[in-house]
């Protein structure tokens, strides 16, 4: 807090005394549970997992509610802990508007919390997640062999691996930004929620506020590699480890990309006779920031085509890669899901043949099929649940339903009026964004590691 408050302070706005006493009392509480918890650390448990889990990402969006509450911007606190959710979980929904006119240090504030919010999911991916064997994190933990084919040999070695690479990454793309043009404060705030695949920017047009082709390619190409798996940056560093292809999901959803890019493209050039090369920058752009869950806008996509809105629709669903920043179904269930389909159907045509499903040279074990299906069941019964309270706000279907999706799959813009890339959630009442922020925090989790804490039988055995 004391970054955005220097920000303030040079800038003359009185807003620094805001993040200076908000340093100051999370300083003092945070200090009072390090000497509460001096005496000899509580056993591990799973149940103490989940638990610490899930309270540190609400305390964190507790936290970074404050500034936004107090400050000069005038946000309900329902309204500052759905912003301070949103940039942890690094959705990029947001309520404020006037972005080009707010204090610098409030839109530096937004840009952290994304920033810090991806390196704390790649570290729960890969560091918590797997040993509460918990969702799809648990799942790409056993398929990347990490039980037998350490990429570091010390787990100390593997976080200063993680920070290092998203560091070294997030200076890489504000020196990109800046020698492209932008504002060295641009360049800096749209690093950071480009690396986190967050989405938040200092201007309400988002990135079709620099107007520049340039910048859309080099933001498109800094999602994606925000989308991929962090083990591949430290593997890529050790002798003989580096192997981009190694993991399937890389393929899948490189493909994927490629694929409804195009696919867009194409319609653009034949329904709106867009120029194609125009087409192609712009519709992979637009489509790469949704499916990385990013959420960063260069136009409204949703005036170009009905068969535009229906693939942005699928992408909406779809995500990065296990071990990213990004959110949504991701791509190794994609994987798996696929593969379990077909090997069902090989059964089919032959019952008695012994037919195993692979994720790359590894033989998925039963928990992981089980994992991938509760997931799913999960995930879609979630997205179900919240569109009906939702349209108890009074909200149309299309907004409820998308507002569910992008909160759940924590991309940022939805689709209508509303909360389309061309409008934002300030209007919706206090309620309905309560709700948004529990099922941000649902999707960000892998929703097992959330609700298992609601049944009553985890505190009871």
């Amino acid at each position: 807090m004391l970054v955005p408050a220097l920000i303030d302070l040079a800038d003359e706005n009185p807003d620094w005394k805001v993040f200076v006493g908000s340093s100051a009392l999370i300083g003092m509480v945070c200090a009072m549970i390090a000497v509460a918890t001096r005496e000899e650390k509580p056993r591990f448990t799973q149940r103490l997992g989940f638990l610490v889990t899930t309270s540190v990402w609400i305390f964190g969006a507790t936290v970074g509610a404050i500034p936004l509450y107090v400050s000069s911007v005038n946000l309900t606190y329902a309204g500052a802990f759905f912003e301070s959710m949103s940039g942890l979980t690094t959705t990029g929904s947001t309520v404020i508007s006037g972005l080009d006119a707010l204090p610098r240090g409030i839109l530096m504030w937004r840009s952290l919390l994304q920033w810090l919010g991806g390196i704390g999911i790649i570290g729960m991916a890969l560091l918590i997640l797997p040993s509460l064997r918990a969702g799809g994190m648990a799942l790409f933990h056993m398929e990347s062999s990490d039980k037998s084919d350490k990429v570091l040999p010390r787990i100390n070695q593997l976080t200063g691996g993680l920070v290092a690479a998203y560091t070294a990454l997030t200076l890489t793309c504000a020196i990109v930004y800046t020698a492209l043009g932008m504002t060295f404060f641009d360049a800096v705030n749209h690093a950071m929620t480009t690396l986190s695949t967050g989405g938040y920017s200092t201007h309400d047009a988002s990135m079709g506020y620099f107007d520049d082709n340039r910048i859309l390619a080099a933001s498109t190409l800094f999602m994606i590699l925000g989308s991929l798996p962090f083990v591949v940056y430290i593997r890529a560093f050790l002798p003989r480890r580096f192997h981009l292809w190694r993991d399937p999901q890389i393929k899948l959803f490189l493909l994927i990309c490629l694929v409804l890019s195009l696919a867009i493209a194409i319609s653009r050039r034949v329904i709106n006779g867009t120029d194609f090369g125009e087409a192609l920058i712009s519709s992979t752009f637009n489509l790469v920031s949704i499916i990385t869950t990013t959420g960063y806008a260069s136009e409204d996509f949703t005036l170009w085509s009905n068969a535009a809105i229906g693939l942005f629709f699928l992408a909406t669903f779809l995500g990065g890669c296990a071990g990213s920043t990004a959110g949504g179904i991701k791509a190794n269930r994609l994987y798996i899901l696929y593969h379990l389909v077909e090997t069902n159907f090989r059964r089919l045509v032959r019952p008695h043949a012994v037919i195993r499903l692979r994720y790359g040279n590894s033989e998925i074990a039963p928990e992981g099929i089980q994992t991938v299906t509760i997931f799913f069941f999960l995930f879609f019964g979630t997205l179900l649940m919240g569109t009906v309270l939702l349209s108890m706000f009074g909200l149309d279907l299309i907004t409820a339903f998308s507002g569910t999706l992008t909160a759940l799959a924590n991309v940022g813009p939805g689709f209508g009026q509303i909360i389309g890339p061309a409008g934002n959630f300030a209007s919706l009442p206090d309620g309905a964004l309560w709700i948004l922020s529990i099922t941000m925090l649902l999707g960000r989790l892998e929703l097992v590691t959330v609700l298992i804490l609601l049944f009553p039988r985890t505190w009871t055995e």
